[in-house]
């Protein structure tokens, strides 16, 4: 297999102005008649962009824009974000997973209140040291919705430049970093910054995927990956995710029309959510009995229980676990609840009004269609 040299495939592109001034026309040409109508850029804001970029990061585009829209009804500005409170907030991002964002997102918009006056910043260093914000969510704010000279580095414009420069190794080392920042920044122009960083994270989305689309692409000709038919090869590929298969259980504990929430602790999962009170299943789980259960939540609690029916199973994914969630009915007998976890006694209508887990969200749906 024909491999670029990496002479050739740092440098050549970097220090040829008519290379530059080529790619810039034929990719902007191409994002003005492409581009996908967005609400974050129907309405360009600091502040929107900004809500954008936290919500897109780790996130498809089609499972953002709702929540962006509900986001935006909700918390129409930065003081309005800074002033609710973070279950508030936490249940407006409810489903979109991740929560950590949501919660530096509110604890940020705290900062900008503090801090500038509940003004977004519009320096580098002010907005990197913003909560969840890092070098390329500043650049994208500060680039797209203030016209400043910032590159732009993520999986789509990593997997674009890689290509482009013919860069076949491990695109994450320290080494391939810098070499795609200076290749983000030199290709940069003097104006219209934040339209062509949209338009190349477009195209990496649209055009240059995993599996490329190079007969549609404006730069083809351009790209050296195309050039040595290396575009399947690279970016060289990281070892896939070695999925972990747990079970665990979840424990819906009555107390007349009451239901125990739980709020998770901050070295959890789902920090800063409410849940059912949930453990890991013993080694079997189809075995386990109902004391099995009651001792657990004891533990887990403080609350005596006496277990009641199984509910349902249900599988999902969360990092590098795929998780089997048995869940089971209780009722609440006695007990003191333990004072190191924050506890709450809801209705089934009041569990709308609770940022519940994944899972808890789906097991109070099915307690309200039962």
């Amino acid at each position: 297999m024909p491999r670029v040299k990496e002479s050739q495939a740092e440098i050549k592109p970097l220090r040829e102005p008519k290379w530059r001034q080529q790619f810039r026309r034929h990719l902007l040409n191409w994002y003005r008649k492409n581009a996908r109508e967005l609400p974050w850029r129907a309405e360009v804001s600091l502040y929107r962009t900004w809500i954008s970029e936290i919500m897109l990061q780790q996130t498809q585009v089609a499972t953002v824009i709702p929540y962006f829209e509900r986001f935006m009804a909700k918390f129409s500005s930065i003081s309005a974000l800074a002033k609710a409170s973070e279950d508030r907030v936490l249940r407006a991002w409810e489903g979109l997973g991740y929560y950590r964002r949501a919660r530096q997102l509110h604890k940020a918009a705290k900062e900008i209140v503090d801090k500038h006056d509940g003004r977004f910043p519009t320096n580098f260093d002010d907005v990197l040291a913003l909560p969840g914000v890092g070098r390329y969510t500043a650049g994208a704010i500060l680039s797209i919705a203030g016209g400043q000279r910032q590159p732009i580095l993520e999986a789509n414009t990593i997997r674009l430049f890689s290509r482009l420069i013919g860069y076949a190794e491990d695109p994450t080392t320290s080494k391939a970093q810098k070499i795609l920042w200076q290749f983000a920044e030199e290709i940069l122009p003097r104006t219209k910054v934040g339209e062509l960083n949209q338009a190349l994270m477009e195209l990496g989305s649209l055009v240059c995927s995993p599996t490329p689309a190079c007969d549609k692409c404006p730069v083809a000709r351009q790209c050296n990956a195309k050039l040595y038919d290396l575009q399947e090869q690279i970016p060289l590929r990281v070892k896939k995710m070695k999925y972990v298969d747990v079970d665990e259980m979840a424990v819906v504990v009555r107390d007349g029309d009451k239901l125990l929430l739980r709020r998770c602790r901050p070295d959890e999962r789902w920090a800063g959510l409410w849940d059912f009170p949930r453990f890991p299943a013993p080694a079997r789980p189809a075995d386990v009995d109902s004391k099995q259960i009651a001792r657990e939540v004891k533990l887990l609690t403080g609350a005596k229980i006496k277990v009641a029916d199984k509910l349902t199973t249900m599988k999902h994914g969360v990092t590098k676990f795929r998780i089997t969630l048995h869940c089971h009915s209780a009722i609440f007998m006695a007990g003191k609840l333990s004072d190191d976890t924050e506890y709450a006694w809801v209705t089934l209508s009041e569990l709308a009004e609770h940022p519940l887990s994944t899972t808890g969200r789906k097991i109070s749906q099915l307690l309200s269609e039962n």
